[in-house]
């Protein structure tokens, strides 16, 4: 159990929840589904494109994970399992409707990984609206990709997760998540060649943070100044 610095009471982990909801505990999924919401519905919004596929597509995987927990061996971290469920389970929703979304990703999630560098308010409002301005071409870009491509980046660039962890979720293997990555960015990269991810060049001394993705460069290398 986790123990709370504010408190001397312990916090049962996400293991112990899920075993407790196994074991009939009507609360424990519901604590558990709280935990880890924010992050979960991220991906399922930006995965299925719009906000009403989005809580589709959530909500099938949160009834599944409700089913299939007695089936988690703890191979993995239990969000692990629960990132990979929702992702399967939008996956599902886009082959079973056979289309290809293209319309703008939504902006109301939390940013774990801008694909652009945010303007601060000490920019001012002209460089807050180009700031808007730039990461809305790159999400609109983003929705353009095949959901496969889109979910592998989704969750290694975006996300922050290693290839690995993504190829778990995925249920494929590792070269294939680089894959569809690679091609992913690779479709990207006409669309944002103008576009400069950050304020300077990541390098030794300033390398990119986790989860943050530059901005798609030509397979060539950057674009002539």
């Amino acid at each position: 159990m986790d123990t709370d610095p504010m408190s001397s009471e312990p916090h049962p982990s996400d293991v112990e929840l899920l075993r407790a909801h196994v074991a009939g505990d009507p609360d424990a999924f519901g604590e558990l589904f709280g935990r880890h919401r924010d992050r979960l519905w991220a991906v399922a919004l930006r995965t299925m494109g719009n906000p009403e596929d989005a809580a589709d597509g959530l909500q099938d995987a949160m009834i599944a994970a409700f089913r299939r927990a007695g089936s988690f061996r703890g191979d993995s971290a239990v969000t692990t399992w629960l990132h990979r469920i929702v992702v399967n389970a939008c996956l599902d929703r886009h082959r079973a409707a056979k289309v290809r979304r293209v319309e703008a990703l939504p902006e109301d999630v939390e940013d774990r990984g801008s694909l652009v560098a945010a303007a601060t308010p000490a920019d001012g409002p002209e460089a807050t609206a180009l700031d808007r301005e730039r990461r809305q071409r790159v999400l609109d870009a983003l929705a353009t990709l095949p959901v496969e491509q889109r979910a592998a980046l989704v969750l290694v660039d975006m996300e922050g997760h290693s290839v690995a962890e993504a190829a778990e979720m995925l249920g494929c293997a590792s070269g294939t998540v680089k894959s569809r990555c690679s091609r992913g960015r690779a479709r990207l990269a006409p669309l944002l060649l103008d576009l400069d991810a950050t304020p300077s060049a990541p390098g030794p001394g300033n390398p990119p943070g986790p989860g943050t993705v530059q901005s798609p460069r030509s397979p060539r290398g950057p674009p002539a100044s």
